[in-house]
């Protein structure tokens, strides 16, 4: 007798690649009768997981404005989706939190913990972004800034032949040896990349110490191409595991299970795209320090947008930084949260509790887009608008053009995102950065071709509307 896919289907099987393979099997055996259900229920695939009723999570959010009120009501939306991921415990909201897609995806400023499952998608593309500072001996904040300016590289792409940093060989040979690195596309980047900030909220700043009265560099970039390249391939492996292990999961929220060949190939990815993105940190730094003739006193970083791991619960956090220092190989305790280039920079510490979970703000954080932010300024020009809100600062934009979505106006309130970590108990400021001057990407693209094209379309229907 020959087994069919409806036999082993009345025995419990559930439809999809595993019927198949199993219809091969239990005919190769020649199985029937009591052998071909006892088979059956060793064999079968475990019950696909579904949606679960949602975990409470903790809200460290107020709203103080009416904007911020829809800020908010989109973030406990969002929130209330995710929380029912079937493989999340714990959940937390910072105080800088905002949308950052479809419902149900984590939002900025979001944390949670999932049992035994990585979730690309809740680390997002830009992996590891991160935030470094070194604090220089004896040095003036222009010579800093102009050193900087010279050292790094903003905007798309990598840097072009001739100069670049150099990839250390050790790194570069673990990338190849990992499932997930070894392709060719990010291997390219691993070289290119280096040493270079993209373009977005990535910024390098100069400021004063207001406890040492010391110049600081401060820099914030992720893992750029190396980064991107991981995410693309960790979100495809996800969507397989996520078809096979669960059903009415959410594309955005598929998971690699940590325990498998998969799961371990992809941990060790998210490791070494943090030593690369530390690396290229530091070759940042460094160059600078050669090129103002400065001498280093301290210099220390911290990671968001990243995977940390506590047992089997593995801690995701979207713009949140972490503060419980068991999650971290490489800290001295003090952590960093930059504002907006006309805000100091915060250097915090704290201690995990109810209300935090171990992590704190990683920035200010947006109430509303980046387009919407652009029509509040609609009718003004972007250099008014510039010289209004960087009154008193060097403030740079590496592509020469400016970008009113990320001047200051364009965040919450720094001071309001600060009252909020005091009150819920988040961390303490130890100490601040105070602006002198910053280097942006700026809007690399508005000249770009198919910009140009888009505008050219607008005008004409315009003129025949």
């Amino acid at each position: 007798m020959t087994v069919t896919g409806k036999d082993l289907m009345a025995l419990g099987f559930e439809q999809g690649a595993d019927l198949g393979r199993a219809i091969d099997a239990v005919n190769a055996l020649g199985l029937s009768g009591p052998a071909l259900a006892e088979w059956v229920v060793r064999n079968k695939p475990s019950p696909r997981a579904g949606l679960q009723e949602a975990p409470a999570y903790r809200f460290n959010l107020d709203a103080e404005d009416e904007a911020e009120a829809e800020n908010v009501a989109k973030v406990r939306e969002t929130m209330d989706v995710l929380m029912r991921t079937p493989t999340l415990r714990q959940g937390a909201v910072m105080p800088d939190a905002c949308p950052a897609g479809p419902v149900g995806t984590i939002p900025v400023g979001g944390v949670v913990a999932a049992k035994n499952a990585i979730h690309p998608g809740m680390h997002s593309a830009d992996i590891c972004c991160s935030v470094m500072i070194t604090e220089f001996a004896e040095a003036s904040p222009k010579d800093i800034l102009d050193a900087v300016h010279k050292a790094t590289h903003f905007g798309p792409g990598g840097r072009p032949n001739g100069q670049r940093y150099t990839m250390s060989p050790d790194l570069y040979d673990a990338f190849r040896a990992n499932a997930f690195l070894s392709d060719k596309k990010i291997l390219q980047a691993a070289q290119e990349h280096l040493g270079t900030q993209g373009d977005g909220n990535h910024f390098a700043f100069v400021g004063v110490s207001a406890a040492n009265g010391t110049t600081c560099l401060v820099t914030h970039h992720g893992s750029r191409g190396p980064g991107a390249g991981l995410y693309k391939l960790g979100m495809r492996v996800a969507e397989g595991w996520r078809k096979k292990l669960s059903v009415g999961v959410l594309k955005e929220n598929a998971w690699i299970p940590a325990d498998s060949a998969d799961g371990l190939a992809y941990w060790e990815a998210l490791q070494l795209v943090r030593k690369w993105t530390k690396s290229n940190h530091n070759a940042l730094h460094q160059a600078a320090t050669v090129f103002a003739g400065a001498k280093v006193r301290e210099r220390f970083w911290n990671e968001h947008n990243f995977v940390f791991r506590q047992g089997d619960l593995f801690w995701h956090a979207k713009g949140a930084t972490p503060i419980d220092t068991t999650l971290l190989p490489d800290t001295n305790g003090t952590q960093i949260v930059p504002m907006n280039m006309a805000e100091p920079v915060l250097l915090i510490r704290g201690a995990p509790n109810d209300a935090n979970l171990g992590f704190a703000p990683h920035g200010a954080g947006r109430n509303m887009s980046r387009t919407a932010h652009k029509r509040t300024k609609a009718g003004r020009s972007a250099e008014s608008i510039f010289a209004e809100e960087t009154e008193g600062l060097d403030a740079r934009f590496y592509s020469g053009k400016i970008d009113i979505s990320e001047l200051p106006s364009a965040y919450k309130p720094a001071a309001s995102v600060r009252d909020q970590m005091r009150r819920f108990g988040l961390a303490d400021v130890v100490d601040e950065i105070r602006p002198y001057g910053s280097i942006m990407a700026g809007d690399w693209e508005r000249d770009a071709p198919w910009r140009k094209k888009a505008q050219a379309r607008h005008a004409a229907r315009t003129i025949a509307g």
